[in-house]
Parts: C-alpha cells; sequence; structure tokens
C-alpha cells in the first residue's frame, strides 16, 4: 500500500511556465505536478498536488493531510515570508513538512531571505527549479521509512 504525500503550491504558482521564466523556468505547474506523480510512484508514494492562491485553503490541506498522509511537500509562495497561520499549521500535524521553491530565495530579494515556515519544516529545499520537489519526495521517502 503506498504511502500518501501531499505536494501543496500557494498564490501565482499556477502562473509557472509564463510568470518570470528566466526565475522560475518554463515548465508550467501541471508539469511539476506530473514530474512528482511519476517520480511518486518510483518511490512508492501516491502524490497528491493541490494550489490555492488563498492562505486558508492551503492551512486545511495541511489539516487535511495530518490525518491521511506521511508527509508533506509545499512551496508556500509569498506564503512561505509572511504566514504564521502556514507555521502553526505545520506544527499542529505531527507529520514532516518539506519547504521547496524553485529559485534560491536567498540569492534574491532580501525579503524572501526569511521564512516563516522554515522553524516547522523538517528541511528546506531551493534553487534546484523544479527538481526542488524531486528532491522533497526522495527525503519524505527516507523520512518516512525512518518513522515505520
Amino acid at each position: 500500500m503506498p504511502s500518501t504525500i501531499f505536494v501543496l503550491n500557494g498564490p501565482n504558482l499556477n502562473a509557472l511556465g509564463r510568470r518570470e521564466p528566466g526565475i522560475y523556468g518554463a515548465q508550467t505547474l501541471a508539469d511539476i505536478e506530473a514530474m512528482c506523480v511519476e517520480h511518486g510512484k518510483t518511490l512508492g508514494l501516491d502524490v497528491v498536488c493541490r494550489q490555492s492562491n488563498h492562505e486558508g485553503d492551503l492551512v486545511d490541506w495541511f489539516h487535511e493531510a495530518g490525518g491521511v498522509a506521511q508527509g508533506i511537500i509545499v512551496n508556500a509562495g509569498a506564503y512561505t515570508h509572511t504566514s504564521i497561520a502556514l507555521h502553526d499549521a505545520a506544527r499542529a500535524i505531527g507529520i514532516p513538512v518539506i519547504e521547496v521553491h524553485l529559485s534560491n530565495v536567498h540569492a534574491r530579494e532580501e525579503f524572501r531571505h526569511k521564512s516563516m515556515l522554515a522553524p516547522a519544516a523538517k528541511g528546506v529545499i531551493c534553487g534546484f527549479g523544479a527538481d526542488s520537489y524531486i528532491l522533497a519526495l526522495n527525503a519524505l521517502k527516507t523520512l518516512t521509512q525512518q518513522t515505520k
């Protein structure tokens, strides 16, 4: 029976492929989600992908995942730097959360250097484009094997 992993994406990630491709790449969110589902299958993981531009949706999905999933990969977009609600949700659910970013946020604007989510996450992966998600799936596979 595969383990379930939620891959959650926040605001503006639905615009990938056309939004600043020099920073975020040419792949669409649908491309990245398909890549995650396929890689998840090779790892024996059932990957559930969701995206919302609304913070409350993301919080609700964290809570849902806490009851059915073994972990979360989240690219919270701009909410990474502002959302105490996502930080609290990550702390409340009792499963590992990995924060991901397509770009290296530490090589960008100063306001992107601080993550409200990172202190509640198991780890942060950034700067590897769409491969950031693959690295996070590999990490969650390892983490879920250690907890069984």
